[in-house]
């Protein structure tokens, strides 16, 4: 990976990864030591070996990396210092000069490439069917901690801290107001934007509003005082956040308690890395039996290559640990937020978001249910995630 040197703060950068580098990844891929497991137990028990040494064999002969980091560079890309961490970020400029500035942030175990079907939509919309008015300066920054952003050097890059630096981005790129979009931490991050930078936010967008699903089993007079559908919803929400309470949260666990003893198994084997990521897009996309049903295998590999390429399988993790041990982490915002806020709700997403729970704490003005999609909405939607970001944005400006 190489850089130019800063102008202003601001240093153009371009992904070179060293063929040393994926020689040494072809060589792990070839000598995989691989685990013994039961016959017939499908994803029971995790990701299964007949797929998953199927889809190391695509790896290592059929994926091309270079094509991949091709695509990336299409983007004009760079990196920057803000509160001591070094940011990377794409900053794609529209051709209609009066666009809006829209910063979108992915999550765990995301990365920037999520966003690679969406940026030329939401930056050029006449040259995608759309109308020029609802054009888009698009910032896509990787996490501190996360791919060309990591790793993180000291504590506390929690999500709050990384709002405050994506406010600071904006303003060293020219960009005194903005919108902001995102899933997963990326919803997190977003939300914190717009409520700690409710001057300088125009809305906030997401896929994802933690916090705002039936965490606990409703009772009868809860649910008496709800409407027919929204009932019916909330026993949904209340079903889907059980299930994923008992099965699905191992991995949140560790990230939150010891990322550090984790990151040992995950940056010396690429195997280990493509298994931790693949189980999630398996279990939280819009997909039956591989993910590959709702996420293009390519892509998803590139995913994943970001992580192991860049060692940040614990700085990533971390930014769970520091969540779960920040200060007054747990405690319910005292006033609702005042950013005008979307929320795009997808039917496969692990978390199903109410919308009176949601009116608690944020400013809604939109609230869109789809029919399909899933958590990683850019991937596997991306023409309804885009059609829902113009036409919310579209909405904020037609009310002035």
């Amino acid at each position: 990976m190489t850089t130019s040197s800063p102008t202003g703060g601001i240093r153009p950068f371009r992904l070179t990864i060293p063929q040393s580098d994926l020689d040494d990844l072809y060589d792990r891929l070839d000598r995989t030591r691989w685990p013994d497991e039961l016959p017939g137990a499908g994803w029971d028990y995790g990701v299964p070996g007949d797929y998953l040494r199927e889809l190391v064999r695509y790896w290592r002969h059929d994926y091309d990396w270079r094509a991949a980091e091709a695509r990336l560079n299409e983007w004009p890309q760079f990196t920057t210092t803000i509160d001591g961490a070094n940011v990377h970020f794409a900053h794609v400029r529209s051709p209609e000069p009066d666009a809006t500035a829209l910063v979108i942030t992915h999550g765990w175990p995301g990365s920037v490439v999520e966003f690679l079907d969406v940026v030329g939509p939401l930056t050029d919309p006449a040259a995608h069917g759309g109308d020029p008015a609802d054009a888009f300066h698009v910032v896509v920054p990787s996490i501190p901690g996360y791919g060309l952003s990591g790793p993180t050097r000291d504590r506390g890059w929690e999500a709050g801290r990384v709002a405050d630096a994506w406010a600071e981005l904006m303003m060293r790129l020219g960009y005194e107001r903005f919108g902001a979009q995102g899933g997963d931490w990326g919803a997190v991050i977003s939300r914190e934007l717009g409520r700690a930078h409710p001057d300088r936010v125009i809305g906030v967008h997401l896929n994802l509003l933690p916090g705002a699903q039936q965490a606990t089993e409703p009772t009868d007079d809860e649910l008496a005082a709800l409407g027919p559908g929204e009932r019916e919803r909330t026993l949904a929400s209340w079903r889907r956040w059980a299930a994923w309470q008992r099965e699905g949260t191992g991995y949140a666990i560790l990230h939150a308690t010891r990322p550090q003893t984790l990151a040992y198994g995950l940056t010396d084997s690429p195997v280990g890395q493509l298994a931790w990521i693949v189980e999630k897009f398996r279990e939280w996309t819009d997909s039956e039996e591989v993910p590959e049903e709702a996420v293009d295998r390519d892509r998803l590999l590139t995913n994943v290559m970001l992580y192991w390429l860049t060692g940040t399988a614990g700085s990533s993790a971390r930014l769970y640990y520091e969540r779960a041990h920040a200060p007054g982490r747990s405690a319910a915002p005292a006033e609702p937020s005042t950013a005008p806020t979307a929320v795009a709700v997808f039917p496969a997403e692990i978390q199903v978001p109410l919308r009176h729970r949601a009116e608690r704490t944020e400013n809604i003005v939109r609230w869109t249910e789809f029919d399909r999609g899933g958590h990683f909405a850019a991937m596997e939607e991306p023409d309804l995630l885009v059609a829902d970001v113009r036409a919310f944005f579209r909405q904020l400006r037609e009310k002035g």
